[in-house]
């Protein structure tokens, strides 16, 4: 009865964080769409190198929206015989697959710009209203990713925290080419394209480091050491628990698969040094965003002496 309970609760948390991520991407999905057609639609008869690159990175966002969504619900699945520990490492691909998607756009951007720099009377100038549009376009994304990274915290999904700071790249990058059109209105015709290779910079480095990161996680990396050591302690702090030892870590999507030999006295039944093994697992998956944590017991000498 305690495990089902336990396992009532984590699937409740899962529930709760699938919603939120469906919820959160739908509103995102919303805001792209209509940025998308007005960056693009505005910066080609406004002559906007800089803002018809914003639009692609709208694009860009409105393509790695789909992909999480798709991402979160596969990763719902349930566990079956060819994956019993589910599904949930489908969030880690479509981290890597948005981390691609970035890289890729980022590229075409600093492409684009470079040609268009080499070629500085092809640059046009620029209308007022993709400055407008410019910075209709920062105020949207600056608000989509302080929601999106309140909900991502708060489920804690790192899937959700990729495309929250995906939104944030597209507020900055739309931040420089507010700047850059504002540069061109003046007369700086090439700070229009100049803008646009910064925005293409860093749409570059934030998709090579979400690749990075993702790729660790599929390669099974640890947990945090902070996280690590909580644990360690919360498992410590279990009535009967002497000691441990070989405990290890590896990432599961935003979960944590944890391994760990708990020392309990050798004097103790097998029910009592069982029981012994269950409070601290559950005491651990209480506290943690922990899938499973498999646990062996080793018998040692208790020094009952020291405790007095």
């Amino acid at each position: 009865m305690e495990k089902e309970m336990l396992f009532d609760e984590h699937d409740t948390k899962q529930s709760e964080r699938f919603n939120a991520a469906r919820k959160s991407t739908w509103v995102s999905v919303v805001v792209n769409v209509f940025l998308t057609l007005g960056q693009v639609t505005i910066g080609v008869f406004s002559g906007s190198q800089g803002l018809i690159a914003d639009g692609i990175h709208s694009l860009s966002d409105l393509v790695a929206d789909f992909v999480v969504l798709v991402a979160n619900h596969k990763s719902k699945k349930e566990a079956d015989d060819d994956h019993p520990y589910g599904h949930h490492r489908y969030e880690n691909a479509a981290s890597l697959a948005l981390g691609t998607l970035l890289l890729v756009v980022g590229i075409g951007m600093l492409w684009s710009a470079g040609h268009k720099i080499q070629d500085p009377a092809s640059i046009p100038q620029v209308h007022i209203i993709a400055l407008w549009v410019a910075l209709v376009a920062l105020v949207s994304k600056e608000l989509l990713f302080r929601y999106m990274l309140a909900v991502a915290k708060r489920v804690r999904s790192s899937m959700l925290v990729a495309n929250a700071w995906h939104a944030r790249s597209d507020a900055a990058s739309s931040l420089v080419v507010s700047v850059g059109i504002i540069g061109n209105l003046m007369g700086f015709t090439l700070l229009d394209p100049i803008a646009a290779l910064v925005v293409g910079l860093m749409v570059s480095k934030m998709g090579a480091a979400f690749m990075w990161d993702s790729l660790h996680d599929l390669m099974d990396r640890a947990a945090d050491s902070k996280i690590e050591e909580k644990i360690k302690h919360t498992i410590l702090a279990t009535e009967g628990v002497s000691g441990i030892h070989d405990l290890k870590t590896r990432k599961m999507g935003d979960l944590i698969i944890v391994d760990v030999h708990l020392e309990i006295d050798g004097a103790l039944s097998v029910r009592e040094g069982h029981d012994i093994a269950v409070a601290a697992r559950k005491a651990v998956l209480d506290n943690f965003s922990v899938l499973n944590m498999m646990t062996h017991v080793d018998p040692v000498e208790v020094d009952t002496n020291a405790s007095r």
